[in-house]
């Protein structure tokens, strides 16, 4: 079963009953290229999925009602970790209850939905848990309750949700446009290796947006990058490596740049933020390097309480 593909993440299915996976990712590049109409941003962003996920195991049932159960496991169990196991909803105001409450009033679906969700992705991290959440519960609800609608019309329900919720049907690393409904599959990208951390605190999306000043200058960026990536992880390819969220972001927690620092002095050559963060991550071409570079984060100490609570080291592949 791959671990980058949401078609793919069904782990176990019978008629009534899916366990599926649903993807961290990071944003390699995420240009906010001015305000719409609509009040929302328009962006241009290359994405890939990674191997740090969630699962959500849900059960069709007789009634109407969609409940949602939350767990949480990986190193979201681990001690320190666990400062990173902030506030998830188990109503409507999750995601994943809206996407699932969506999905049955357009099929007029009577049947209701047990889930589980066992988190392993960090919230308030702009890794898009969340939102692959509530995309993975699309694909898990279609299944059970007999829709088997195609990926293309659970992404349009998702659209209605959360802007990032469609990228996560692309099958792979793909470029967000629009105000993140637009989504164009890319390929070619090599296999490479990643670790991210996370500080204790997490971040508001609005809120990082609500600082960010748009640079209509920098479409273009993404493909340049996938480009660039084709040919490896080159300087150029590090160079181009850009997201406009980073200095809001820093504006409203230090940690960030704190953290940004950290990385760097542990080896990173070109530390950056994810999304709207607060998580950081170091890109590298092997498994080995990252995990020196995790290593060395990990045992940052602050009178004798990790620095930083969440490292993960993962990897990434193209399609």
């Amino acid at each position: 079963m791959s671990s980058s593909h949401l078609a793919a993440r069904v782990a176990s299915c019978d008629l009534a009953t899916t366990t599926i996976q649903a993807p961290a990712k990071l944003n390699l590049s995420l240009a906010v290229l001015g305000k719409r109409d609509d009040g929302l941003h328009e962006i241009e962003s290359l994405m890939v999925p990674v191997t740090l996920h969630d699962t959500l195991h849900v059960r069709a049932t007789e009634g109407p009602a969609i409940t949602l159960q939350v767990g949480f496991a990986g190193r979201l169990a681990e001690g320190a970790a666990q400062a990173l196991n902030r506030d998830v909803p188990v109503d409507a105001t999750n995601l994943v209850v809206r996407a699932a409450q969506a999905l049955a009033r357009e099929a007029g679906v009577q049947k209701g939905l047990a889930i589980e969700l066992i988190k392993e992705i960090p919230s308030g991290a702009g890794l898009g848990g969340g939102s692959s959440d509530a995309a993975a519960v699309l694909m898990a609800a279609s299944q059970v309750w007999g829709l088997n609608w195609p990926r293309e019309r659970l992404a349009a329900i998702g659209a209605e949700i959360g802007s990032d919720i469609p990228w996560f049907f692309a099958g792979g690393p793909a470029i967000a446009r629009g105000r993140g409904e637009r989504v164009e599959p890319v390929s070619g990208i090599p296999p490479l290796s990643v670790a991210i951390v996370c500080p204790a605190v997490g971040l508001s999306t609005a809120s990082v947006y609500a600082r960010c000043v748009p640079d209509g200058s920098r479409r273009g960026l993404a493909p340049q990058l996938v480009a660039a990536l084709n040919q490896g992880l080159s300087a150029a390819a590090l160079s181009l490596l850009y997201n406009a969220l980073e200095q809001p972001a820093r504006e409203i927690c230090p940690e960030v740049t704190q953290l940004l620092a950290d990385l760097s002095a542990a080896g990173a050559v070109r530390p950056m933020m994810t999304g709207s963060g607060s998580a950081c991550f170091a890109l590298v071409p092997s498994r080995s390097e990252a995990e020196q570079i995790a290593a060395r984060l990990e045992a940052l100490e602050v009178r004798h309480t990790k620095l930083w609570p969440g490292v993960f080291v993962v990897g990434f592949g193209g399609n």
